[in-house]
């Protein structure tokens, strides 16, 4: 699949691109910004976006700490799964740890983010040994650990068995999205993003989400339907900061006040009034200032450039 055009709100163009393999060989494609020896954050997309939805936090964590964004699998540059058991939370588990591995040096520590699909990432990989060796801190935007064709809004219906069916029949439907338009954006604002959000961002947003193959879409949408990760939450044991939006249809903040709650280690939950569910677009002065307040806390510039320099010691 072709990437974007090139747009102002576009990353810019990263110092290196790689291919880890996954568990199950899967390709997953991660794009590298930032100096070298710089601390490290990793960040993972949700459902329909790819790495350009982390455009602004690229353009200003890149001027001095070591970006690593990746394609979740069937989305931008990575290939689609081979089946229809490429796509479960284990394979988003399994693509995280590899990125780790293929971008950071033995011991070295990192703030991991992630945005809805992203953030369910991070957690369906809580118990994971490269997580535990590489992750510092951790910051959820926008996500839910379950009942998330149950707590949706995005239908205005009456909550109840109805309305949850047919939120999960939506999450799996295989309809285009058809062309970026005044209708189209219009829906997406409605369904994803707040009265709050200037037409740029949910431009922005439109022809990231569009840009996204049926095939995944449809596929990580029928995982998404029956999420469950409620005990892998409980194994995050990393400092972890939550942030969500009060106009959240697809995650209402009910999903983000009960993992705050769940969560071993909680360093508290931001609530944005007026945005939607594409927080890190929405508001991405928020998201980017609380990933470096995080990095500042838990991650040393000495430690990472340790790492780094320990692992070409060993080449």
């Amino acid at each position: 699949m072709s990437r974007l055009p090139h747009r102002a709100d576009t990353p810019p163009v990263p110092v290196r691109e790689l291919t880890a393999l996954s568990a199950d060989g899967a390709s997953v494609h991660v794009e590298l910004h930032g100096p070298d020896g710089a601390p490290a954050v990793v960040l993972a997309h949700g459902w329909t976006c790819n790495t350009h939805f982390w455009a602004a936090q690229i353009r200003d964590l890149a001027v001095d700490h070591r970006v690593v964004v990746y394609d979740q699998r069937g989305h931008g540059l990575s290939p689609a799964a081979a089946g229809p058991d490429g796509y479960s939370t284990r394979a988003l588990a399994d693509d995280l740890e590899a990125v780790l591995r293929a971008t950071l040096a033995p011991g070295q520590k990192a703030v991991l983010g992630g945005h809805s699909m992203g953030g369910m990432t991070l957690m369906a990989a809580a118990g994971r040994a490269a997580v535990r060796e590489h992750g510092a801190a951790v910051l959820l935007c926008s996500t839910g650990s379950s009942r998330l064709t149950a707590e949706s809004r995005v239908l205005p219906m009456r909550a109840g068995a109805l309305r949850t069916r047919l939120t999960g029949k939506i999450l799996g439907a295989p309809a285009p999205l058809g062309p970026v338009n005044g209708i189209s954006k219009a829906i997406l604002k409605y369904a994803t993003m707040g009265r709050g959000s200037s037409p740029e961002r949910v431009d922005a947003c439109a022809r990231i989400v569009h840009a996204c193959p049926r095939k995944a879409r449809v596929a990580w949408g029928h995982v998404l339907a029956e999420l469950d990760l409620e005990a892998r939450l409980r194994e995050l044991r990393l400092p972890t900061a939550v942030i969500a939006g009060t106009e959240d249809r697809l995650t209402p903040s009910v999903h983000a006040r009960a993992i705050e709650a769940a969560l071993p280690q909680s360093l508290g939950l931001t609530e944005l009034t007026g945005m939607g569910h594409m927080t890190p677009v929405e508001a991405p002065e928020v998201v980017t200032a609380k990933l470096r307040e995080l990095v500042a806390a838990y991650v040393t510039v000495d430690s990472a450039a340790q790492a780094v320099s320990e692992e070409e010691e060993v080449a």
